[in-house]
């Protein structure tokens, strides 16, 4: 396992609504992040196909012309679309961290996949409960999705938006020794100058918490929205007052609470990257370790229940994998999935 290696935050618009330009996009950005030598590159949450700012922008009725494209353009995970960036995972040999809306039959979620450097997913999860709206578009996971995984760039995890406000989630995530965090956010141009809790500034000190309170390296990736991505969702002069054109704030924390990756222009598509090493984990946890040495487990403790929970149990019933192992879907498309 390296040490010391090179990893990439995503800040870049998706093409809203739209799954395969998306998806190219997505490719796109793979192999830049590949060409500049990343070894891991994150995107933001619900990256495909975009967050769903019309949530925020007034009543349900007015939601439903949005509703069936949103669910039409998510993805799944045995489909083309997640193939495609598997395949250039693989491709370029690089580890990639997906944010999307996964839909699952008649249901939505907002989910998270770690695929590795040979495309397979060594990590796939769904945000324990979607903020405030998102409830009326998305639904819940369970305490298994609370989780941090081996692979070859470290002990890996992520946590989607405000996730990361939730202090339980976070010790949870920080007793499983995670060295590399995805810290997964859309933009933040939404209520920007009306709900400060929305904002960059708030937003990007909790994800810069984080990382000095796990001692693990944290990789931020965010959205940006521009003037032509307001008028997707904005009708009115009083929705179009709630959203802001640019708000992206992508940034690599290390395990002291430093920012390593240089600020983009929160109007510029590009990636934020930071050369990171592993072994500073060790000088950042020699001071605190909240699950280690500087954890009161006599005082203060916390029960987390990481069993799976399903609706339907069904004892004896054949348990299939999750995602189509790549190899076996060899006629999908290599690059993209439009043309």
């Amino acid at each position: 396992m390296p040490s010391a290696y090179r990893v990439a935050a995503v800040q870049a618009e998706p093409v809203w609504l739209d799954i395969d330009a998306t998806v190219d996009k997505t490719v796109a950005l793979i192999a830049d992040a590949a060409d500049q030598g990343a070894a891991l590159v994150a995107f933001p949450e619900t990256w495909i196909p975009g967050y769903p700012l019309f949530l925020w922008l007034g009543p349900v009725a007015g939601q439903m012309p949005y509703i069936a494209r949103y669910h039409a353009n998510s993805m799944t995970v045995d489909g083309k679309h997640l193939t495609a960036i598997r395949q250039a995972a693989r491709r370029h040999g690089i580890t990639v961290a997906i944010g999307y809306s996964e839909k699952d039959h008649g249901s939505l979620y907002m989910s998270q996949s770690v695929i590795g450097p040979d495309g397979d997913v060594v990590l796939h999860r769904r945000k324990l409960k979607p903020t405030h709206v998102e409830r009326s578009l998305f639904g819940e996971s369970d305490g298994s999705h609370l989780k941090v995984v081996d692979t070859p760039l470290g002990r890996l995890g992520a946590l989607n938006c405000w996730e990361h406000l939730q202090p339980l989630n976070k010790y949870a995530m920080y007793a499983q020794h995670e060295q590399v965090h995805i810290a997964c956010w859309p933009a933040f141009g939404l209520y920007k100058g009306i709900a400060y809790s929305l904002g960059a500034e708030a937003n990007m000190a909790a994800t810069q918490t984080y990382a000095l309170e796990g001692g693990c390296f944290v990789v931020a990736p965010t959205q940006v929205l521009s003037a032509e991505g307001i008028e997707i969702f904005a009708s009115t002069d009083e929705q179009r007052a709630l959203l802001t054109p640019g708000s992206g704030c992508s940034r690599i924390y290390g395990p002291d609470g430093s920012m390593l990756s240089k600020a983009l222009d929160e109007h510029t598509e590009g990636l934020a990257i930071a050369d990171i090493d592993l072994a500073f984990i060790d000088l950042a946890k020699n001071a605190a370790d909240p699950a280690g040495h500087y954890a009161k487990p006599d005082a203060t403790r916390l029960l987390h229940d990481n069993r799976p929970k399903s609706a339907v149990v069904t004892p004896g019933g054949p348990a299939g994998p999750l995602f189509p192992d790549l190899d076996d879907l060899a006629d999908e498309p290599a690059a993209g999935v439009t043309g």
